[in-house]
């Protein structure tokens, strides 16, 4: 087996049938079980709620980039690829793994629990065990391929500081947007509405940088990639500044308008709803943009020290 470039010096010496039919059978297993989640949810049809729908649309999207992966290496069209392709899938892994968590827990959290004792019920609760099944199937696969291309001496970009913050920054960003599917948080404040834009825009820009890195397009850029880096990711800090303020001052501030007490929130008596009521959501999102505010933050010193101190 070679690789493209000098990516890797470091492989194992073993049969490519082995990695062959190893990376099937994982692949397969994932395919299927991110199917049956997504196959179980859409059944339950309106009673799937905004958060099932996000769920939904997590589960959708392992199983296509799965179905897509295998497909590429069934046809032996990664040698096609003018980059190393084995970053894709890991990295695509190491995401879906993560995803698929975070799918789980949400979905149990904020929905699964309220429900009453039905099919519909034991649907979900189906469909949350064959997504910690996924999650755990990407997981094994990235340790796998961790193992196989003795990664320690030479990592993958998600396996570095920098892109696993990136990875962090762009998941907490995803199961933001699972929350503000509820439009009714935000249309009604126009504050409100630029704390959405701020995390679509920071999202965006985050969600770039991982490409560049592992296709090697950074060096297409006309300023250096840590300067680049430096400024995408100052300017996503003094956004999520503004949202770290912003959001729970409108949700929260009853002079604004916001409501200050759970109790104060018609939605959140237990015997009036099956889902998550929009106070917690509203305290869902402001904690989460406090994460992801502290990791921009971590990512802006990372880079910065990248580009100013001279070792």
């Amino acid at each position: 087996m070679t690789t493209t470039g000098n990516e890797f010096t470091s492989l194992r010496n073993l049969d490519v049938g082995v990695w062959t039919r190893r990376g099937c059978c994982l692949r397969l297993l994932q395919v299927l079980s991110t199917c049956i989640a997504f196959s179980l949810v859409a059944s339950m049809g309106t009673w799937r709620g905004d958060i099932g729908n996000f769920s939904l649309f997590i589960w959708c999207f392992c199983f296509a980039v799965t179905l897509i992966i295998i497909i590429v290496e069934c046809f032996d069209l990664q040698r096609r690829f003018p980059f190393f392709w084995y970053n894709i899938p890991i990295t695509f892994a190491c995401y879906f793994a993560l995803l698929c968590l975070s799918a789980s827990i949400t979905y149990t959290t904020t929905f699964v629990q309220f429900l009453p004792l039905s099919p519909n019920r034991d649907r979900a609760i189906a469909a949350i065990t064959f997504s910690c099944i996924a999650c755990v199937l990407y997981g094994m696969e990235v340790a796998w391929i961790w193992d196989w291309y003795e990664l320690g001496s030479n990592p993958c970009y998600v396996h570095t500081i920098p892109g696993l913050l990136k990875v962090l920054e762009t998941l907490v960003a995803c199961v933001i947007f699972g929350f503000i599917s509820n439009t009714n948080l935000y249309l009604h404040q126009p504050a409100l509405v630029w704390c959405v834009a701020v995390y679509s825009i920071c999202f965006i820009q985050a969600a770039v940088a991982i490409p560049l890195k592992l296709f090697k397009l950074k060096y297409t850029l006309p300023i250096p990639f840590p300067i680049f880096q430096v400024g995408l990711t100052l300017l996503s800090v003094i956004f999520y500044s503004s949202a770290v303020v912003l959001w729970p001052l409108y949700q929260f501030d009853e002079k604004l308008g916001g409501q200050a007490q759970r109790s104060s929130d018609g939605s959140c008596r237990d015997d009036l709803t099956y889902y998550v009521c929009a106070w917690d959501q509203r305290l869902a999102v402001a904690i989460l943009t406090a994460i992801n505010l502290l990791a921009y933050m971590a990512d802006l010193v990372y880079w910065t020290r990248q580009v100013f101190v001279k070792d």
